[in-house]
């Protein structure tokens, strides 16, 4: 059991220090203890007991609802999603399943820049400039990425110049290593072309080279290969390395030109490119909106690096890909408008486009000259929801994807209501939206008090990064906005600062309280989401994230598990409630029912944060049901550890999480303890016809 008193923090500030949880292990000194010393020993382990029962039962407070279904109101039913940036390598060597680093920086090889030659990085050789010379030009079949690799071999397979055992070659190395799991298939494609004879081994194997897991050898007579051909093969790996490469080796004099590699896994996320571990991850937090693809990575520092859609679409070969400015790395655009567009539908999810409105973190077109980019917008929704027979529309189709996707929402910008042109810019892009589509409704990046009949919107942006204490306060931020006009857009919230580390409890905690606000005040919050999503461990841009990985692990930080308690709000019945407590204002709370979509059960649903470092005996009071609370069948689930800056790892992905065990008294009238710290959900199984049980199946974490 974590020591009752822990290390206190002002709802108004962040934390500096906090205490360490204090070793279960104490070691005494050898002897013998004289009768004195033995009995004041005695006496203060007697005074420490009664201090901790003080300190634990010491708080009680009431907490009644009005469960009448008169006094309820339905949250709205797209509550609670996600953001998606394109950050900390969250969809390049992340989400993207694609293996080589990356297959238009490197394999169309367009990274290095239009002069050849040019930067290959990350490739390598293998060999050196005795037996193999490589380099880049423009002699590439795609007019939209004309670099390719030029490899020339020396050697040949005997002679006085033979090559060295194995053959000379090329080699990627992955982002940060691949990840090839032993029996499982993979999907390689390469573009070749070569004047000679080709005997060309493609393999998977270890970093060094020395470990080979699968080989697949292209060969062709001399001819075959005179123009740009494309060959796909599948490779089944013999064995299982988390830091492997794909190389290209031959032992054969000769020319060889190659463009566009890429190794994808067979398994994707659904079939559609997504890495499944990453992907299941988000789909247990039931999302219902997906806003991509991101805030400062859709305005890139220039706008020459800016997100373009039209330009993400299409065969990936004809992708040109893009340098990421803001964030410092390229990306291959593999993961494009489609894809979100993909993905939000795999997930279930309403997609919600950040449109780029013609500026960037350091320049920004007039207003006088935005109609190109206006167009550009107009002509992204027909990709989304055309007919397959208007002009955008078969495009999409011709993807394979004629039925339109359901693009309601549009954020016209980031952060930018400041910006000189916005207000003028953002006018235009309304307009002409709303003009072919009235349904759809347009998120500004101006707050509430710039919203008028000349400069409207459906719904406004908000976000919020603060310290921890700030994020606990701030659970009231909505209490006092009017309650008619556009609604919030909550699309970025993050705890940040000293206390959030690389997401900790407290994090997670205040985090909670905040939603908890949102629920409260959702006549007026219509959606909320948290930033960053992602992150990889080898390049933490942004800290803290939900979800970190590596090439072959994943796990969830605490808000990533605390975010589970809110995936059955949206949709849900918010019900009033009173928390009566005297002297300590450090819980939050709300209540709702909501039904369970497996087996049709609805429950009751309490969640309580306890912000403070006393442990709270609660009174719970349920007024107004219609239907009784069943004896058995309901779940209590807390998330809390033993000290506030607990954080997951890879060595211990588990150390805060989601705990669940039976109510054994189940009731409209209940006493409960509430940890400090903590985070805790009842829900309590409301009378029905068909009740299962279906929260007591399996423990929470285990059901994720």
């Amino acid at each position: 059991m974590p020591p009752p008193a822990r290390c206190p923090l002002s709802p108004q500030s962040g934390i500096d220090e906090v205490a360490p949880r204090p070793s279960k292990r104490m070691s005494v000194r050898r002897g013998r203890l004289d009768s004195s010393l033995f009995h004041m020993l005695v006496l203060v382990c007697a005074l420490c007991q009664v201090l901790f029962v003080g300190l634990v039962t010491g708080q009680t407070a009431q907490l009644s609802v009005d469960a009448s279904s008169q006094s309820g109101q339905t949250i709205p039913d797209k509550m609670f999603g996600i953001f998606f940036e394109e950050l900390n390598h969250a969809g390049a060597g992340g989400l993207w399943a694609e293996l080589v680093s990356n297959r238009v920086q490197v394999t169309g090889f367009e990274a290095g820049g239009i002069n050849t030659p040019s930067n290959i990085d990350p490739w390598l050789i293998i060999g050196d400039e005795s037996n193999i010379i490589v380099e880049t030009d423009r002699s590439s079949c795609f007019a939209s990425n004309p670099i390719a690799l030029r490899m020339e071999i020396l050697c040949g397979a005997t002679g006085t110049n033979a090559c060295p055992s194995g053959g000379v070659g090329i080699y990627n190395p992955g982002y940060w290593g691949m990840n090839i799991e032993k029996t499982k298939v993979y999907k390689v494609s390469m573009y070749i072309r070569s004047s000679d004879s080709v005997d060309l081994a493609v393999s998977l194997t270890s970093s060094d080279g020395l470990q080979n897991l699968a080989t697949h050898t292209i060969t062709a007579e001399k001819g075959d290969f005179a123009g740009w051909t494309k060959v796909e093969f599948d490779l089944q790996s013999s064995e299982r390395n988390t830091n492997s490469r794909l190389q290209l080796t031959t032992t054969k004099n000769g020319i060889i030109w190659f463009d566009q590699i890429s190794v994808m896994p067979s398994d994707t996320y659904m079939g559609h490119g997504f890495r499944k571990d990453l992907a299941t991850m988000l789909a247990n937090l039931k999302p219902r909106f997906l806003k991509f693809p991101g805030g400062n990575y859709v305005m890139g520092s220039y706008l020459l690096n800016a997100f373009r859609w039209s330009e993400t679409i299409g065969p990936w070969e004809e992708r040109p890909g893009h340098f990421n400015d803001v964030w410092n790395y390229w990306t291959d655009d593999g993961l494009g408008f489609f894809e979100f567009l993909q993905l939000a539908e795999d997930l279930d999810a309403c997609p919600v486009w950040v449109i780029n409105d013609g500026a960037s973190l350091n320049e920004q077109i007039p207003s006088a000259t935005i109609a190109a980019f206006v167009k550009d917008v107009v002509d992204g929704i027909e990709f989304a929801r055309g007919d397959p027979e208007t002009t955008w529309g078969s495009v999409r189709a011709a993807m394979g994807h004629p039925e339109p996707f359901p693009l309601y929402y549009i954020s016209v910008g980031n952060q930018e209501c400041s910006k000189p042109y916005y207000k003028e810019k953002y006018v235009k892009f309304y307009s002409a939206i709303k003009a072919s589509y009235l349904d759809i409704k347009i998120i500004s990046s101006c707050d509430i008090s710039s919203i008028s009949a000349v400069n409207p919107a459906d719904l406004y942006d908000v976000h919020v990064y603060t310290s921890s204490g700030d994020m606990f306060s701030k659970t009231r931020m909505f209490d006092s906005t009017p309650r008619s006009g556009p609604k919030a857009f909550v699309s970025e919230y993050a705890v940040t600062g000293n206390d959030a580390g690389r997401g900790t409890l407290v994090a997670a905690l205040a985090e909670a309280a905040f939603l908890i606000g949102l629920e409260r005040n959702s006549d007026v919050v219509e959606m909320a989401s948290c930033a960053p999503l992602f992150v990889n461990d080898n390049d933490r841009g942004f800290s803290p994230d939900a979800i970190v990985f590596n090439s072959w692990q994943h796990y969830g930080c605490p808000n990533y598990w605390m975010l589970h308690f809110f995936k059955d709000s949206s949709g849900a019945t918010l019900h009033p409630l009173t928390i009566q407590v005297s002297n300590y204002d450090q819980l939050a709370a709300s209540a709702l029912t909501w039904q369970n979509s497996n087996d049709g059960n609805t429950y009751l649903k309490i969640k309580v944060v306890n912000f403070g470092n006393n442990a709270v005996n609660l009174n719970i009071a349920v007024a107004g049901l219609e239907n009784g609370i069943q004896e058995f069948g309901s779940i209590k689930t807390v998330l809390t550890s033993g000290w506030l800056r607990d954080e997951n790892s890879f060595q211990q992905p588990d150390k805060v999480v989601p705990a669940a065990s039976p109510i054994t008294n189940a009731g409209e009238q209940m006493g409960v303890i509430v940890d400090p710290y903590s985070l805790t959900s009842f829900d309590l199984l409301l009378d029905t016809n068909t009740n299962k049980y279906p929260l007591l199946e399996s423990s929470f974490h285990s059901s994720m």
